[in-house]
């Protein structure tokens, strides 16, 4: 029998095992019927100009995997298998919802369109350009070299020993947090972090206090652990809970960014805070302090944490080495009330198991050694360039009424467009010029959605920042022309 070449014949790999992928691709493909005889291993070698052998080894895994049987003074056949349909032409459509959850339907449909961490306005994105890679790789070869075989293994302690003292150093000293070293859990990065605290410390159906607008990442962990995120409306000073109807049930969880509200930019004062704190001291409610960038303030010293104003109260405060150093490195931090460090660092253990001890401790040495405080004083000084850069390449459109905020902290400012329609023509021509463009009114919960669009900075070269801002800004200028912006 002559066998006609399947579809796409392997190309690597030993003969052998190039032989038993073509004819288990013809059997599957129907190309070798069930209870068809196949060749002798002599005829089959003659035919390929192969060995006997390698011919025998194809046959015998076959026949190992039930894709062949042998009969005895018969010869091999073609087993008879219920094989599944078709799979459909390279290209062709493929309907997944049919697989998907309604959980993960959920999760897919918060996910939105996720930026490029290269596009030029991407949020969030730190100057990867100027990390100290050579001091930091030096770091890693020696502690790779050093590591003992605890390093190797699997751990339940929370995070190395070294990175959490470091840690906690640093934490006091500049962020004015309330803390010992075991009070430190070391996560794959913040997303870890929400996920066990809305895992460990709420139910189902139980609500949380979220920032509307507010982080997106946060509020899929939180929809994901079956919570239900409740829009509470930031004004100038942030998350204000006044501007809830007054009979709102009291919450589980209250998510803030109070040193430097994300996106908006705003700082939560200390009245403020300080009333938060007692609402949740008087329902029973736990605070989620997501500290992620307030290293970088350009007009005063970093504000202190809300964490540290609690006194040891319902203060679970989550930290990111993502924004300071890079997000490849996927390490962050929890910094947990003492009664909740057992159970966080056991379930951690469980769920996630912990790793990346030799990146810890090459990074207790880059804090220790000064490296740390090195670049975060050398990306603020960076940073305020680069808004700088930014505020003048969009100069013309705020001269004609674009309203840019503040930034007087951060890595990104947020421009206030007229409507949404205009968002989206902004973002439609963005797309067609190779200019990313995040939305504002994608972080809202509620339906009264501001417009706006988040302009990353941090992480684009000044020449980049001075090509996409010039664009941005006759863009919006020719939009308002053609629109006179008015709201729609």
């Amino acid at each position: 029998m002559r066998l006609a070449p399947p579809a796409a014949e392997p190309t690597s790999g030993s003969l052998s095992q190039r032989l038993y992928a073509a004819l288990r691709e013809w059997i599957q493909q129907g190309s070798l019927p069930a209870a068809s005889a196949l060749p002798s291993s002599r005829r089959l070698a003659a035919d390929l100009g192969i060995g006997r052998n390698t011919v025998l080894a194809a046959m015998d895994r076959l026949v190992a995997e039930g894709f062949v049987e042998a009969r005895p003074g018969s010869g091999l056949f073609v087993a008879s298998l219920a094989l599944p349909e078709p799979s459909p032409l390279p290209g062709a459509p493929i309907q997944t919802s049919r697989w998907h959850s309604r959980r993960g339907q959920q999760l897919l449909d918060s996910c939105g369109e996720m930026e490029g961490s290269r596009d030029a306005f991407a949020p969030g994105v730190p100057a990867l350009d100027l990390f100290p890679r050579e001091a930091w790789q030096r770091l890693l070869r020696r502690h790779r070299h050093q590591a003992s075989l605890d390093a190797f293994g699997y751990a339940t302690s929370g995070g190395h020993h070294a990175l959490k003292t470091a840690l906690c150093d640093y934490l006091r000293l500049s962020r004015s947090v309330n803390c010992q070293p075991h009070q430190i859990l070391i996560t794959q990065g913040a997303q870890q972090g929400f996920e066990l605290i809305a895992r460990l410390l709420a139910d189902p159906g139980d609500s949380v206090w979220v920032e509307d607008p507010g982080y997106a990442g946060a509020k899929a962990c939180f929809n994901m652990a079956g919570l239900t995120p409740v829009p509470v409306p930031v004004d100038a000073q942030g998350m204000q809970p006044e501007a809830l109807a007054p009979d709102s049930p009291p919450p589980r969880l209250i998510y803030v960014t109070p040193s430097h509200q994300y996106p908006c930019g705003v700082t939560m004062p200390v009245a403020r805070r300080l009333a938060l704190l007692d609402f949740a001291r008087h329902h029973g409610a736990l605070i989620i302090e997501d500290d992620y960038d307030s290293e970088f303030r350009y007009t005063t010293a970093p504000v202190a944490s809300l964490q540290g104003l609690a006194g040891g109260g319902p203060v679970l405060y989550v930290g990111t080495f993502s924004k300071v150093l890079y997000p490849g490195l996927r390490l962050g931090y929890l910094v947990l009330p003492e009664a909740l460090v057992d159970d966080f660092r056991r379930a951690n253990a469980r769920l996630h198991r912990e790793g990346q001890y030799v990146s810890q401790s090459a990074l207790a040495d880059f804090i220790v050694e000064g490296h740390f405080s090195r670049h975060i004083a050398r990306m603020r000084h960076c940073y305020r360039q680069r808004q700088a850069c930014l505020r003048e390449a969009l100069a013309p459109a705020v001269e004609q009424g674009l309203e840019l905020s503040a930034g007087q902290a951060g890595m990104h400012l947020v421009a206030r467009l007229a409507s949404l329609k205009q968002e989206q023509r902004l973002i439609e021509r963005g797309w067609r010029e190779g200019v990313t463009l995040s939305p504002l009114s994608g972080h809202y919960l509620a339906p009264d959605a501001m417009p706006g669009l988040v302009l990353g900075y941090a992480g684009s070269t000044p020449g980049r920042i001075a090509e996409a801002g010039g664009w941005l800004a006759r863009t919006w200028i020719d939009d308002n022309a053609r629109c006179d912006g008015a709201p729609t």
